[in-house]
């Protein structure tokens, strides 16, 4: 089986690009395939999901052409303006491009915790989804309560059921304990038949510089008991992990995970579960 990890980033860094960079952090500088490479061969991780970073085409044009450069990024999540009245054109043109594999939209960051529901966004996402993109949803405990109403919406009357993946496990605030309201948000998530999950990025939602293992397995433990075993993934979410957790380490919290919990989805939460949320 093909080992892959479901998520991680590029980027060309500048501050006024990347605001949400702290400038004195370990993510502000550049991170390239040559940076990334080396750290999926230690890890024994064959390819990767590059997905963007911020509101802009120029990077998903960018991200495109390094996979254009490396077959070892097997897709691009690039993002484009789904509200935009003329939509459907901006979709139509980036058909061509085979790596690209989806859009996500950073509506964590959006003030309205509604966003996803509200009616041009849930229009460019219809869109996106019935030219056979996927969508990645990537969003908090106070917007996730919102993702079943907006799966329903972008669903309906579509031909096929919609590639929907949720980001990060909807980032539950492990640092301070937080189990509620997001407990009973994935339980509802769940319930949508085709929306999968990552399991990425939960170190940097525990305390940077003490997390456990044990920490995160509460939360682990839960997202595998609603979703099940075929719809989880293995995202690192490098080079975001740094801020907690180097790439080999991330690697193996979830290995380690899998080994106690269910040893026989190895294959699907590292590789086959990815191939199918892409169409890879």
């Amino acid at each position: 089986m093909t080992r892959i990890d479901a998520h991680q980033h590029f980027w060309a860094y500048s501050a006024a690009g990347y605001g949400w960079i702290d400038p004195n952090s370990v993510l502000a500088r550049d991170y390239a395939p040559a940076d990334l490479m080396p750290l999926l061969d230690d890890a024994g991780i064959d390819g990767c999901i590059a997905v963007q970073a911020r509101h802009d085409e120029d990077e998903t044009s960018w991200l495109l052409s390094l996979a254009a450069a490396d077959p070892r990024i097997m897709g691009v999540v690039g993002w484009t303006d789904l509200c935009a009245a003329d939509v459907a054109d901006r979709l139509d043109a980036w058909s061509g491009a085979s790596a690209l594999v989806g859009f996500r939209h950073i509506v964590q960051d959006e003030l309205a915790d509604d966003f996803l529901i509200s009616p041009a966004f849930v229009r460019g996402v219809r869109a996106a989804l019935a030219r056979d993109f996927s969508y990645d949803i990537l969003v908090k405990p106070p917007q996730a309560i919102h993702v079943r109403r907006f799966a329903d919406l972008v669903a309906a009357d579509l031909a096929t059921a919609p590639r929907l993946i949720l980001d990060h496990g909807a980032k539950p605030d492990i640092a301070q304990g937080g189990w509620q309201p997001w407990a009973d948000a994935v339980v509802e998530m769940a319930r949508v038949p085709s929306l999968r999950c990552k399991i990425s990025g939960l170190v940097t939602e525990a305390d940077h510089a003490i997390w456990t293992e044990e920490q995160i397995a509460r939360y682990l433990d839960h997202l595998l008991a609603t979703f099940g075993p075929d719809r989880v993934m293995f995202g690192s979410d490098w080079p975001v992990c740094r801020l907690a957790a180097e790439y080999r380490r991330v690697v193996d919290l979830i290995e380690n995970f899998v080994a106690r919990a269910c040893p026989d989805a190895r294959d699907r939460i590292f590789g086959g579960n990815a191939v199918a949320a892409y169409g890879l």
